[in-house]
């Protein structure tokens, strides 16, 4: 069942919040669908509009482009999952088990019974798999970053990161360990499902427990050292 939560964001991520009315709720549910369906390069505002069945000028009034409206979708999923881990890892005092929560976590972020009746958990999470990456890999990445646009994966990073200090105290790269899990789920299972060269892990749709069993190896094997 899903539960009444907002996700807060940098406010210049958008030009009028879309979690507050009922249209831009819509913006966000069918903007998720339509870049699951053609991809950022075909996404346009026209197509989106037609689907919300409202018009084009209304979709600008809550972005200025597919880029920024991508970033709010990857940055709502990397704010989603921060949520998540805060609560899948509350009370447990174990830091070992700690970093295995946030492992499962970035996998299966879909599977928590937190839900937002806009937000297909699932489906956004493939849309971060297969387009997340063309959010921060532009031209524009540093203008943006001034903005603060990423302000919610770097907030992501250094909770993973902080857990990562737990385990071992001395690790030299916790932020780089951070980030690389988070793209390493991304990374293997598209390899999987279309470069297949590129990994030794295979996925299904609903699976991708061997993703969570090679993350917590190299996790650990390199916390070991």
């Amino acid at each position: 069942m899903a539960v009444k939560i907002k996700i807060s964001l940098n406010e210049n991520l958008y030009l009028r919040d879309p979690q507050a009315t009922d249209l831009g709720q819509n913006l966000i549910r069918q903007s998720i669908l339509l870049f699951d369906e053609v991809g950022f390069e075909r996404f346009n505002f026209k197509e989106l509009a037609k689907r919300m069945q409202s018009t084009e000028a209304s979709v600008y009034r809550y972005f200025a482009n597919k880029n920024v409206l991508l970033i709010y979708l990857v940055s709502w999923h990397q704010e989603f999952v921060s949520y998540l881990i805060d609560i899948n890892s509350h009370n447990v005092s174990d830091p070992q088990e700690k970093l295995k929560i946030v492992i499962n976590t970035l996998v299966y972020p879909s599977r928590s019974n937190i839900s937002v009746d806009y937000v297909d958990a699932k489906i956004l999470h493939r849309v971060v798999i297969y387009q997340g990456v063309k959010a921060y890999r532009s031209e524009r990445v540093d203008s943006q970053n001034k903005q603060g646009f990423f302000l919610d994966y770097k907030n992501l990073t250094a909770k993973i990161s902080a857990v990562i200090r737990e385990v071992a105290p001395d690790f030299p790269y916790p932020n780089t360990l951070a980030s690389s899990l988070f793209e390493m789920v991304n990374d293997n299972i598209y390899f999987a499902n279309h470069l297949p060269r590129l990994t030794d892990i295979s996925v299904s749709e609903e699976n991708y427990d061997e993703v969570e069993k090679m993350l917590n190896f190299f996790a650990f094997s390199v916390l070991k050292q």
